[in-house]
């Protein structure tokens, strides 16, 4: 966790972002890190937690974190946990919470909100469009014999 933390002390320093920072851990070794990125590389995706875990695939070679453990400077937003809960990782852990982050700044709230209605009532307006041509395209997914699934 303290590397974690780290990563997110040294962000301050260099400015690429955030206060945040994570790592992967698999078998007592680090296998991925990363820290909030969002400002520096302009890419509202780029979460210390989203940085950790493509960092962690891409050095296991697959896209799960199978037998891992996720180390998270802060409780990962709605985002973020999205993916954490992709990558299946074994345990995650945090330090800081939503509302110590929310003291800083970063409100996630809103999204959480946002989140629990339905998509129409949503204040990013959404509309669903061409239902069946999606449907279609899930349907040759589930006839595929040599797809991966995850």
């Amino acid at each position: 966790m303290l590397e974690a933390i780290n990563l997110a002390a040294s962000n301050l320093k260099n400015g690429n972002g955030g206060p945040f920072g994570a790592v992967v851990v698999k078998n007592g070794e680090i296998i991925g890190k990363g820290s909030n990125t969002v400002t520096s590389s302009n890419d509202p995706t780029a979460h210390a937690e989203i940085n950790a875990i493509r960092d962690a695939c891409k050095n296991l070679g697959h896209f799960q974190l199978d037998g891992c453990e996720i180390y998270s400077s802060c409780e990962p937003c709605p985002m973020c946990m999205g993916a954490i809960y992709w990558a299946r990782p074994a345990k995650l852990f945090f330090a800081a919470n939503r509302k110590d982050a929310e003291m800083a700044g970063f409100d996630d709230s809103k999204i959480y909100q946002e989140l629990r209605l339905d998509f129409n009532e949503r204040e990013i307006p959404n509309e669903q469009m061409l239902r069946n041509e999606a449907l279609e395209v899930f349907e040759k997914w589930n006839q595929l014999d040599n797809k991966i699934q995850y």
